[in-house]
């Protein structure tokens, strides 16, 4: 892949309406000068007010000051550039050192890439459904057969063992362990739990990840995000009513919601993430260990599962999998994660080349007949392999950023300089300074390789290491008590 130098003081995104001009006979551009008026500036997700659009300036900062820094899979799109641009667009109050922080931290990376991966194929068993109810209905509706419900039963069930992975990454950050222990919301010495303020925390984060799922999306089926998103953390009980939500009919929310949904009263109801925790089947044990350690069995489906997990998003197209925009070229997009259009076309796709799934419609694969049976019947051996997936750490002054983000944008709109490649070059052929020294230069591209390539590696080493250490404490264990 081409790899294209973009200067960030040229903007990518124009904020603006087309219109038919009938004096001029052809179409007319009309920008937004004053995006404050503008119909298009915010969209309210559960109460609170994301910037929708941005104007010139405001790209201008974002690009120069929060884009991701350079790595190795700069060139496409990943969780941080979604992330990056939901805490840009985001309301000025979420800017606390605490919540900032917390969306950088693994954990919570995880529970997005589960979310992203649910709601691909949530989006699609919705449009089945709303065909299928289309199909049924009127004078010349079809008749259902025993086939076609063994084929939603099926459906329900993946639905299903996507919302467990969601469940298990959502429960490491609900546990208040390891790194999630200074965001628990008790005490660690007198145990009163800051409800208030883990309410509002926990509101935040449902808004944020409600857009960040929305934009992986395409930007398609809002309200249905939505409505899902709360349905799922909080139960049906505090889902807000609203006319743009669908409604479902007993069959199918039995189809969505799955075979491990209970409603009960609000005092004591369980989120639906908990309760696909408490009744997991036997064949669908091993789910709860994707992303931990390496499958050893004989059903193909948690292996596609996994498959579907661990790949990272930048590397999707290499076996033909999508999950929204994660992996496609930053050079089809525009600044707010946009598809651009024009650029789409120099790609030339077609049907039978679509690396990105773009010109290709998303679809669902009719499961095989009595699939759910062979499940049961599959086995599952040892696993010697431990996992760990890659993660760039962040560090204080990243953090110290985002949230003074209000203060740069202020300072950049009195006058702050907002310099390109050619203003770059100019500053440093005035500079009188000599700069680094030809070794540290070498020195400093060398450590950023190393930060690169050298990370996989250890980690390579460090997981051979362990399950060699397991293996021979086995043998060890075993010659003792024989």
């Amino acid at each position: 892949m081409k790899r294209v130098h973009i200067d960030n003081y040229a903007p990518k995104y124009y904020s603006g309406k087309w219109s038919w001009d009938s004096a001029k006979d052809c179409l007319h551009f009309e920008a937004h000068n004053d995006l404050e008026n503008a119909r298009e500036r915010y969209i309210t997700t559960n109460g609170y007010k994301f910037l929708r659009t941005m104007d010139q300036e405001e790209e201008l900062i974002f690009r120069q000051e929060y884009v991701r820094q350079k790595s190795n899979n700069s060139d496409v799109i990943v969780i941080s550039d979604i992330r990056n641009l939901v805490l840009y667009l985001m309301p000025k109050e979420f800017l606390s050192y605490r919540f900032v922080e917390f969306m950088h931290e693994q954990e919570v990376l995880y529970v997005i890439h589960a979310l992203i991966i649910y709601f691909e194929y949530y989006l699609r068993l919705v449009e089945f459904v709303l065909i299928r109810r289309d199909e049924l209905a009127g004078s010349m509706g079809q008749v259902q057969s025993e086939e076609t419900n063994e084929m939603k039963r099926t459906f329900s069930v993946y639905l299903s063992q996507y919302r467990m992975l969601v469940a298990r990454n959502y429960c490491l950050i609900i546990g208040g362990e390891g790194n999630m222990a200074k965001f628990y919301h008790m005490k660690p010495i007198s145990n009163i739990s800051a409800t208030i303020r883990d309410k509002y925390f926990h509101e935040q984060f449902l808004a944020v990840a409600i857009q960040m799922v929305w934009i992986c999306m395409h930007r398609r089926a809002y309200y249905v995000i939505e409505m899902e998103m709360n349905r799922l953390f909080r139960s049906e009980h505090f889902v807000t009513a609203s006319p743009e939500y669908l409604t479902f009919t007993e069959a199918e929310r039995s189809l969505l919601y799955g075979r491990n949904k209970k409603n009960r009263n609000y005092r004591i109801q369980e989120s639906p993430l908990i309760q696909e925790l408490k009744l997991v089947p036997e064949e669908d044990l091993p789910i709860l260990w994707i992303g931990e350690r390496k499958y050893r069995g004989s059903d193909l489906r948690i292996a596609t599962m996994e498959l579907e997990y661990i790949v990272p998003g930048s590397q999707l197209c290499l076996v033909d999998i999508s999950h929204g925009i994660l992996g496609h070229p930053k050079e089809l997009y525009n600044t707010l994660l946009s598809l651009d259009w024009p650029a789409v076309r120099f790609y030339n796709f077609s049907e039978q080349y679509d690396p990105y799934h773009i010109i290709r419609r998303p679809h669902l694969d009719i499961p095989k007949i009595g699939e759910l049976q062979l499940r049961k019947l599959s086995e599952t051996y040892e696993s010697f392999y431990v996992l760990s997936g890659f993660f760039e750490p962040y560090t204080h002054q990243e953090i110290c950023k985002w949230v003074k983000r209000e203060i740069n944008i202020m300072f950049y709109r009195s006058g702050g300089l907002l310099t390109n490649v050619v203003s770059r070059c100019e500053k440093e052929l005035a500079c009188t300074s000599s700069g680094p020294r030809v070794d540290l230069i070498i020195a400093n591209y060398f450590k950023m390789m190393s930060k690169i390539r050298k990370d996989d590696r250890d980690k390579e080493d460090s997981s051979m290491q362990q399950s060699v250490a397991s293996r021979f404490s086995l043998r060890k264990s075993h010659r003792k008590y024989s």
